[in-house]
């Protein structure tokens, strides 16, 4: 037998649960009837993209080709910034089925490239333009065209002329059931240098703010290890770090919903959903927990990648001790 046959064995006789780990993270879980509490069930208008960087989901998760548990506790998957944008590149952007001339539909360019039956291997690709995404002319110019007319699609926009964009590769490879490598190859395809912020981010799914269950699992930096690492505590899988190459920022908020922002009301935790979001976009050093602690956290990289270069950024998403883990 092959090495993925002998895992699809192992798991198929509950020796190794290979798939605990997996694609398992929605492509979008805005604008869904799974959180939709609106009183006329118009999904689309409750809960839409503007509001997924700010509001806590109840059932799922989504995030730029990310993995996550079979029960979604725990999430993994990485945001973007060139810079430029308004806001993180932290999820897939579309429009809803009142927006799209033609119904809902994604203006993004993403393949899902490789993946194993048992997700022991997996890759992703995403193309990330250099210049500002254009959230606001999509919406508008596809809003303006009827059902007869062509779409307006992101290619549309000119944005990728002269390849001005980065193809951003995150491929995943499990040593064991609970021990995930993680490697991210940027390349810039175009012809200028071009400054990129990448934020692999690993978070627990809210749980605990609907009234059922208030046990709240933690994220901590943990300073016991020479390389930079994030240590996750769950009710349900126990202790697993997150450790990254080099010396990057560690950031830390709370998967809350920013009720300021979004409602006008107080909110339940100085630090919100979209804090890494505000630090790094809007430069609100306050915006997150100077003390390590939370239940979503960032390491933060910023490069400059040569036309035609790669940067390579390599983690370990894993149950694998410090006494016991290699360097990356």
């Amino acid at each position: 037998m092959t090495k993925e046959e002998i895992r699809l064995q192992e798991d198929r006789e509950r020796k190794a649960n290979w798939k605990r780990w997996g694609p398992y993270l929605s492509e979008r879980q805005w604008g869904t009837v799974r959180e939709d509490y609106s009183a006329g069930g118009t999904a689309w208008d409750y809960f839409p993209h503007d509001h997924g960087r700010s509001r806590a989901y109840r059932w799922g998760e989504d995030g730029l080709g990310g993995i996550s548990d079979r029960h979604q506790y725990i999430c993994f998957a990485l945001a973007l910034w060139n810079g430029r944008d308004p806001i993180l590149k932290e999820r897939l952007f579309g429009l809803t089925g009142n927006e799209g001339n033609h119904g809902e539909d994604v203006k993004e360019y993403y393949f899902y490239l490789d993946s194993t039956p048992t997700h022991s291997y997996m890759k992703f690709l995403y193309k990330y333009p250099h210049a500002e995404f254009p959230y606001a002319r999509l919406a508008e110019e596809n809003r303006r065209r009827g059902k007869h007319d062509l779409e307006f699609e992101l290619i549309d926009t000119g944005i990728f002329d002269g390849d001005r964009y980065f193809d951003v590769f995150i491929e995943y490879a499990k040593a064991t059931p609970d021990d995930i490598l993680i490697r991210i190859d940027t390349v810039n395809r175009g012809p200028e240098a071009a400054e990129l912020h990448l934020l692999p981010t690993v978070w627990f799914r809210n749980t605990w703010s609907w009234g059922l269950d208030e046990r709240k699992p933690r994220l901590r930096q943990d300073g016991s290890v020479e390389i930079a690492a994030i240590r996750l505590d769950h009710y349900y899988y126990g202790r697993r770090w997150l450790y990254c190459e080099g010396s990057p920022e560690l950031l830390f908020t709370e998967n809350e919903t920013n009720n300021r922002r979004l409602f006008g009301s107080d909110n339940n935790s100085p630090y919100v959903k979209d804090g890494i979001n505000d630090y790094l976009v809007l430069g609100r050093k306050n915006a997150v927990n100077p003390e390590a602690s939370g239940t979503k956290a960032s390491a933060h990289y910023t490069t400059t990648v040569a036309p035609g270069q790669t940067f390579t950024l390599r983690l370990r998403l894993t149950d694998a001790s410090p006494a016991t883990v290699k360097p990356l």
